[in-house]
């Protein structure tokens, strides 16, 4: 689907001062968009950056290696974690 073809049905609105509009239409021109396009393109950019840095963890070496073999041997359940189990299992119905 083209760029053309998307229908565009939602707006934002802002409030900004006149420095602020002035700002943004000089940047705007300098990269040949429209305020509305400058202005969507460098949100949608901080937007994704902001979800990146929220939805991911770094690990240094150390912690991946430790985070990794933790991951390749089985916990090993003692009485208490079966017993709860049991008892989980007898409480708790799941549909």
């Amino acid at each position: 689907m083209t760029a053309t073809a998307i229908s565009k049905n939602q707006r934002v609105n802002l409030r900004l001062n006149d420095d602020a509009k002035h700002t943004i239409e000089r940047a705007a021109s300098f990269e040949g968009k429209t305020v509305s396009k400058f202005i969507l393109a460098s949100a949608l950019a901080s937007a994704e950056q902001t979800i990146h840095a929220h939805e991911t963890i770094e690990l240094q070496k150390r912690d991946c290696e430790t985070f990794f073999n933790a991951l390749s041997k089985p916990a090993k359940f003692n009485a208490k974690l079966l017993s709860a189990f049991k008892e989980h299992g007898q409480r708790v119905v799941s549909k």
